[in-house]
């Protein structure tokens, strides 16, 4: 097939860091978090110097604007698997730094245009977020279909952060919304599980996946510092309590109440708190 790049690139500067042409049609697409507000020409040059060994095809800049990195046409080094990179569309966005890696409105915005983008000119009216690793990587998709995977399924990363997994459905139906296709997703069922774990990055220590909401309650009850995430990531048990200020928090960490070092930083995350913020103003109280 003839291989376009998207119109809506502002800036571009080709990685030497590929594959060269690849060998699967493009029937994915791969977001990643740069980790770092970076625009779209830094994150360009990430990939030009050959001792990187990695690269992307496109990066989303912190004001929204798309540079080209590596053609479309051409495999690039992103998502620690060659046979995801093959068919995959990898595109990089400017991040927060910490998990979890939140992106403004203008990324998220340009990240749907450019999905979109990318899939019609493709030929696709769907684009599809299974919510599970063993369903996506042995769904086969229809010649109208493209899915939608993530680079934490392939490596021990977070990447592309819980702020944007929490919204990969949400971003595949706006996707889907603007190519006029149907948003109704093949069946799932492991997408549809509610699974036990002390954060939703935390895969490996997961204590079970259930069908029923009560059970999956009963075992993070259980398990100290466990909680129950739906499908999407989000932790529906126990809720979240109205959160208390960085000043607060800062405080509570001080007088011990928070734990220390990683344990500290994770229950300061899993808790929906920034971490930076939180140490940049205890360093402030103890100046």
């Amino acid at each position: 097939m003839a291989y376009t790049n998207s119109s809506m690139v502002s800036y571009t500067k080709l990685s030497p860091n590929h594959s060269g042409q690849r060998t699967h049609s493009i029937d994915r697409i791969t977001p990643h978090c740069v980790v770092g507000q970076l625009s779209c020409e830094s994150i360009c040059g990430c990939f030009t110097s050959p001792s990187r060994q990695a690269s992307c095809n496109y990066g989303i800049g912190k004001d929204g604007r798309v540079s080209l990195c590596v053609e479309e046409k051409n495999r690039s080094w992103c998502s620690s698997s060659n046979a995801n990179d093959q068919r995959a569309i990898t595109i990089e966005c400017a991040s927060d730094m910490s998990e979890p890696y939140a992106m403004n409105s203008a990324v998220y915005d340009s990240l749907v245009k450019l999905c979109t983008d990318i899939c019609r000119r493709n030929g696709k009216t769907k684009l599809l977020w299974l919510g599970d690793k063993n369903k996506t990587l042995n769904y086969a998709p229809k010649s109208d279909e493209m899915v939608l995977t993530v680079h934490r399924w392939f490596a021990n990363k977070s990447c592309p952060g819980n702020w944007l997994y929490a919204r990969l459905g949400n971003l595949a139906a706006k996707v889907t919304s603007n190519l006029g296709g149907s948003t109704v997703t093949p069946s799932a069922p492991a997408a549809g599980l509610y699974r036990v774990r002390k954060s939703w990055a935390d895969a490996k220590a997961q204590k079970g996946a259930f069908k029923s909401l009560d059970n999956a309650k009963k075992c993070a009850d259980s398990n100290n510092g466990y909680a129950v995430f739906d499908a999407n990531g989000k932790q529906i048990y126990p809720t979240a309590t109205a959160k208390k200020s960085v000043d607060a928090i800062a405080r509570e960490v001080i007088h011990g109440k928070w734990g220390n070092g990683t344990e500290r930083r994770q229950k300061l995350i899993v808790a929906g708190y920034d971490y930076s913020a939180v140490q940049k103003r205890i360093n402030e109280l103890l100046r």
